[in-house]
């Protein structure tokens, strides 16, 4: 039984979702010490430059390798720049079950990215790689990230109760760590909807025929990876 994902690229009409490269260090920097992602996620603050190389030349990468999940680095097709993560982990490969978490950066939001992204990446996992599930867990507060799911076509199963840690800023600048419920939120195959999210039918992996609206090629970047939870 397969028990790595194999290294991809993905591209949407917008946006390629890649491996991380060591170019990426500056950006990844910015965008996670952005006061967002420190309030709903667990990574370090301040996020060092150390912490991005960390992540882009080792952890990511070591995340597919090792049969956890897999990181994509969601950049800009025009630009190139760096828009986010998305990160599929807690992979079980017998129940062909993963989480999702995701992050934006700051001078991104609003565009639709993380939904178009992680909506790329759902379609890659259920009809590519054969999984049967999709978990994504959101702060009951994270009312962003909620509406990622949504747009998804998540639905929402049920809460865990004081489930996790969020940060909130005071106002010397300093943080305090808090209890928050989760939502849990599920996705399979069946709930896909192509007209409704203007994705259109699949993707091509350079191998076979596929369908129309993403592309998928095999990826030649080395790898490496990060940690926990991006919603």
């Amino acid at each position: 039984m397969t028990t790595t994902f194999p290294d991809v690229t993905i591209s949407t009409d917008r946006l390629v979702l890649r491996p991380f490269e060591e170019e990426d260090v500056t950006a990844l920097t910015a965008m996670m010490n952005d006061e967002h992602v420190t309030a709903w996620t667990s990574v370090p603050h301040p996020y060092t430059r150390a912490d991005a190389v960390t992540w882009a030349v080792r952890t990511a990468h070591a995340e597919r390798t090792e049969g956890r999940g897999i990181v994509f680095a969601v950049t800009e097709f025009l630009t190139q720049r760096l828009v986010g993560i998305v990160h599929l982990q807690g992979t079980n490969w017998r129940t062909r079950a993963a989480e999702v978490g995701y992050v934006t950066a700051p001078w991104a939001r609003g565009e639709g990215y993380a939904s178009e992204s992680v909506g790329a990446v759902a379609r890659w996992l259920f009809r590519e790689q054969r999984f049967e599930r999709l978990e994504l867990r959101t702060a009951a507060d994270n009312t962003a990230s909620q509406q990622v799911a949504q747009k998804i076509g998540c639905i929402s199963e049920g809460v865990l109760r004081s489930a996790c840690i969020v940060r909130t800023q005071n106002a010397d600048g300093s943080w305090t760590d808090s209890r928050s419920d989760l939502i849990v939120w599920g996705l399979v195959p069946e709930d896909l909807d192509d007209e409704a999210d203007g994705y259109g039918d699949g993707f091509s992996d350079g191998r076979s025929s596929g369908y129309d609206g993403y592309e998928i090629s095999p990826s030649d970047a080395s790898g490496y990876a990060v940690s926990s939870d991006w919603n």
